[in-house]
Formats: C-alpha cells, structure tokens, sequence
C-alpha cells in the first residue's frame, strides 16, 4: 500500500517508475474509480489522488514491497478490497459495475458500534459506525487506528469521513497490520506470510482470496460464490488490467475456512474489521 515518493527527477518531474505515483498516477486512480465524484455519489468530492499519495507517505512498505507485478498486485489489491466496501455499483451501471468504487465515505443507517472496553472507552455522544475506504467500525478499531497514525479518532471519528488523508491513512493502517491469527492483507498479498500447516489444511493460502478473509472471512469464506467475496473479486480484476498485471494465484476465499474457525464454535463475527484483544 511503494508508500514513498521520490522528489522530483531532471526528466520534468515525472516520478521514479517503481515509486507509488509511479505505478498509480493521477490519471490511473481517475480511470480506476472512475465514477467516484459522479452526482449519485454521497462521497463525490471527498477522495482524491493527493490524499492517497500523502496518506501514503506514513506507511513506506506499502506497493514497495517485491517486484514490479507484486507492487501493482497490491494496489489492485487494496482498491478492489475497498471499492467493494464503498462500491455504488449495480449490473447494468455505466462502464460496469466495477467502476464505481469509492461512492461512500459513511455506512448507511448506522448503529452506534459501541463496545464496553475500559482502554477504549466509547466518548458520549459519538458514533464509530462505519466510515472511509475500509468502512472503520467499532469504537476499539477508531481507537486503535487512531494511536497508529496519531490522531484522536476515540473522540473525533467523524475525522474519518471529513478529512480524507486521515481516511486514507485508516484504510492503509488496517491493510499493513497483523491481527493474530491473520496476517496483514500487506502480507497476504505480497507473499510475505508463510501459511502454518493448519492453514494450509484450511485452504488458506497467500493471495487475493486471503485478503477477502480477513477482512471478512467469517461472513463470506468457506461457501459456494458467495456474492459479496465475487464483487471483491471483480474490482481486483478490473483494477489489475487497468494496471496491465496478472492476477496471481487464489483469487478467491471458497474453499478457505476463516482464520480462527473451529468446528465447535459459530463463527459468524459481528461486521467489523478488526476484534479487541
């Protein structure tokens, strides 16, 4: 999600090949979410192309991580996963429904997402319903990703959906951390985990699918198509011809169980992204 930039080189500027804006360029990002500033958007306005490449700039291993296919892999990756939690799209919408990721910034009818948790106290009065590319939930998320980057989210989560570089920096904040038993979705995808034997025997192996895992695995892996799992898959594919990669191996979670499945247990999570520990 790589995540650098390079100052400006004697050739008029243009940034190094291998850089983030190199491989994303203003002009890519607009054709990747080509209708995210369309009038049916709520969000329309609010996600630009600077404010990724600044969010960025905290999180150095992201898209700089392997080689060249490996970097765009990512980044397709990482669009694809938050398009689909943002998507506007329908079947029949214009130039598909793969292209209108990034229409929402706010959950639609939202709960509070409070959880009684003593180091992150819900604030009276605030919400932690979903907000940005990753659709933020859950006051013990706000409070985590906010000590990452270093903003008070706990008692400002609207900073989530008004500022976009923050928003930014949420999404690629979730992306690039593990959360025991998973792995980071950065290193899902880059090839940076080494699957256990046991999730090996789950199926779970490095890839897109792993990512769709866990991000949700307890909701959409381990079933036939779910719909939800195949939409990720759709803006993943769209966004890696756009960026003139292969998609790689493992495309989706089917025949993965979700991390931490046992038998025993139901395992149908609340929505949400990360769990307190």
């Amino acid at each position: 999600m790589v995540w650098f930039i390079v100052g400006s080189q004697c050739n008029g500027g243009a940034p190094p090949a291998g850089s983030l804006s190199g491989i994303i360029t203003g002009d890519i990002f607009n054709e990747m979410l080509k209708h995210r500033n369309d009038s049916a958007c709520p969000a329309r306005g609010f996600y630009s192309y600077d404010a990724f490449i600044q969010a960025a700039e905290s999180f150095p291993a992201f898209g700089a991580t392997g080689d060249i296919a490996t970097r765009k892999r990512e980044i397709a990756a990482f669009f694809g996963q938050t398009s689909h939690e943002t998507t506007g799209g329908w079947n029949s919408a214009p130039d598909g429904p793969y292209a209108w990721g990034y229409c929402f910034k706010n959950e639609e009818n939202p709960s509070d997402y409070c959880s009684p948790s003593s180091q992150y106290p819900c604030t009276p009065g605030k919400k932690y319903y979903g907000r940005g590319p990753f659709q933020l939930s859950w006051n013990f998320n706000y409070g985590q990703s906010g000590e990452a980057i270093g903003v008070d989210l706990l008692n400002k989560p609207d900073l989530v959906a008004s500022d976009a570089v923050i928003s930014f920096k949420t999404a690629l904040w979730f992306w690039m951390t593990a959360q025991s038993p998973k792995p980071s979705c950065h290193d899902a995808i880059t090839g940076r985990w080494t699957p256990s034997s046991a999730d090996t025997a789950a199926g779970r192996l490095p890839g897109y699918g792993a990512t769709t895992n866990i991000i949700n695995g307890g909701l959409e892996c381990g079933r036939s198509q779910d719909s939800r799992a195949g939409d990720r898959v759709g803006f993943y594919k769209r966004y890696c011809d756009i960026l003139g990669v292969e998609y790689g191996s493992n495309l989706d979670c089917d025949s993965q169980r979700p991390f931490g499945f046992s038998p025993s247990v139901n395992d149908e999570p609340a929505v949400c992204l990360l769990y307190p520990s």
